[in-house]
């Protein structure tokens, strides 16, 4: 954004009613999430392999050099709630080994002209007891009111607080009333920070419907895109157990290859639920639809759109097919203005391949599907 936009916004908010204000400062600080990246599998998702080697060599600062130099401009750093107190722990109640490598990759990506995403992302363990009981809704507030402090000391316009990644709470009603009280948390403890929320259960585009907008209105709305996972999760060992069975199934669909792909998967009422992604005729049009019918509950609502998940696993997916969803996807999401963040920087999904201690190599088809330019 430019310094003159800038300054033409912040004169335009001088005027409005404060929370107007905060509304528009949400929809002007969107705006550096435009060309995300998840910095995933390293202070989350890592199966507890929190040491000082992985911290410090997953992910590191000429990777983090490098995602500016591709062209993102902001990144969404996945944080494990579970190692980030672990013992021993500081004043504030952190690992003092964790929280000192995490300021240092936040000050890094900041320093390097990349807004942050503080994203709480615990394993399924942590957010299984959210679903019933209470106990665990006051751990994580008292969790953010800590880190919400700890970072509200940063650029409020780049440092971004997303409550919780895919809170797998299927009650919208439950999960409404927790996400208020940790948004409040957030706010208590960081007043001038823009929130990051989502619906219920996986936070999908469905999940993000049942939302009503929080009274806070310096907050962005965000969802996550897979669609089909017949396609973006072939080959994958989680989920349902029969997408392990499936590969090479190509995107756009393509009549000629059913039978034989149908036949990769030897279940009748699995093979059933595969032949609804040609049945579906899965294409970029179906995708824009999608898209645009979370673009209309975002206007609807005078809120800002934050897509801050989708990729397609790469282990077995066509590299042709992978490509050309991922760029339908990007497409019809900037097509309604919304800003994206891809699925991931080194993972199974990845814009690079990397071994730990080695240089990154990036993927250049992909830099192109995201219309960047490495």
């Amino acid at each position: 954004m430019s310094l003159r936009i800038r300054c033409l916004i912040a004169l335009c908010a001088l005027s409005l009613p404060a929370a107007a204000q905060d509304r528009a400062t949400a929809f002007a600080r969107v705006q550096h999430l435009r060309h995300g990246i998840n910095a995933s599998m390293w202070f989350a998702q890592s199966a507890n392999r929190y040491t000082a080697d992985h911290l410090s060599g997953y992910t590191d600062d000429a990777d983090i050099a490098l995602m500016a130099k591709i062209g993102f401009d902001s990144v969404r750093l996945s944080i494990d709630p579970v190692p980030l107190e672990s013992y021993p722990r500081n004043a504030e109640g952190f690992s003092a080994d964790f929280i000192k490598r995490l300021d240092h990759a936040v000050d890094t990506m900041l320093t390097d002209g990349l807004a942050v995403q503080i994203d709480i992302h615990p394993e399924e363990s942590f957010k299984q007891p959210f679903r019933a009981g209470n106990e665990s809704v006051d751990r994580l507030t008292a969790l953010w009111r800590r880190l919400a402090a700890h970072y509200a000391g940063r650029d409020p316009e780049r440092v971004f607080f997303e409550v919780m990644n895919e809170p797998e709470v299927s009650d919208p009603y439950r999960w409404a009333g927790m996400q208020a009280r940790l948004a409040a948390a957030i706010r208590e403890a960081a007043p001038k920070n823009t929130i990051i929320v989502a619906g219920p259960n996986f936070s999908s585009i469905e999940d993000l419907l049942t939302l009503e907008p929080l009274s806070d209105p310096n907050v962005i709305y965000n969802f996550h895109f897979y669609d089909p996972h017949t396609f973006t999760h072939q080959g994958a060992g989680w989920g349902l157990s029969w997408w392990s069975y499936t590969h090479g199934i190509a995107y756009p669909v393509t009549e000629e290859a059913r039978p034989e792909q149908l036949a990769q998967v030897p279940d009748p009422a699995a093979r059933y639920e595969l032949e609804h992604y040609w049945l579906d005729r899965w294409d970029g049009r179906r995708i824009r639809l999608m898209i645009d019918a979370a673009a209309a509950w975002g206007k609807g609502n005078n809120v800002p759109l934050l897509c801050n998940e989708f990729g397609a696993y790469r282990k077995v997916t066509d590299p042709v097919s992978r490509m050309n969803w991922l760029r339908d996807v990007r497409t019809a999401l900037e097509a309604d203005g919304i800003g994206w963040t891809m699925w991931d920087y080194r993972g199974d999904f990845g814009v690079v391949s990397k071994r730990d201690g080695e240089p990154a190599q990036v993927d250049p088809a992909v830099v192109d599907a995201l219309g960047l330019k490495k």
